[in-house]
């Protein structure tokens, strides 16, 4: 087996861990809640084929759901993102960016990961969100929650992507 893909799958894990057993369990003024998984799927070198991402984002996704007790919340709203993500990136590409890049403040650049970063983040947790509720009878909590999360989410990634290239 490829040593990356093993570093991949121990990463995944670590996250998963991290958001089962801490993550989940903060949810700032009732709403923000950090979602840091969404990070892998934003890692995904540009060159994998769709097929792979979709179905890593949907086994990730239905590990999530079984630890974490969201019944297909994160499984449809990663697969979502998986399908989605090639076209999210492709703005913030060069000419000449290779395809067998992975997104990171190195490769992108701070602004360009950042924005990268927040339109990811804020789709998903739109998504995320909306299964969750599936009305918008309480459409304010719902804003507060896709726009908390958001901003908390984010800033987490970026710690973490500073954290990782030290």
């Amino acid at each position: 087996m490829n040593l990356g893909i093993v570093k991949e799958i121990l990463l995944f894990v670590l996250i998963l861990l991290a958001q089962v057993l801490v993550l989940n369990h903060i949810h700032l003024f009732g709403c923000a809640t950090p979602l840091l998984y969404i990070y892998m799927v934003m890692r995904f070198r540009r060159d994998y084929p769709r097929w792979v991402m979709l179905l890593s984002c949907f086994v990730m996704g239905l590990v999530l759901d079984i630890f974490a007790n969201t019944p297909g919340m994160a499984t449809v709203s990663l697969t979502f993102m998986g399908f989605i993500r090639p076209y999210l990136l492709m703005p913030f590409l060069t000419r000449d960016a290779a395809d067998d890049m992975e997104p990171s403040i190195a490769t992108l650049g701070m602004a360009s990961y950042v924005y990268y970063t927040l339109i990811t983040v804020f789709i998903y947790s739109l998504v995320f969100f909306t299964v969750e509720a599936f009305c918008f009878f309480n459409w304010p909590q719902w804003l507060a929650c896709v726009l908390a999360s958001t901003v908390l989410t984010t800033l987490l990634i970026l710690v973490v992507e500073n954290a990782r290239k030290l």
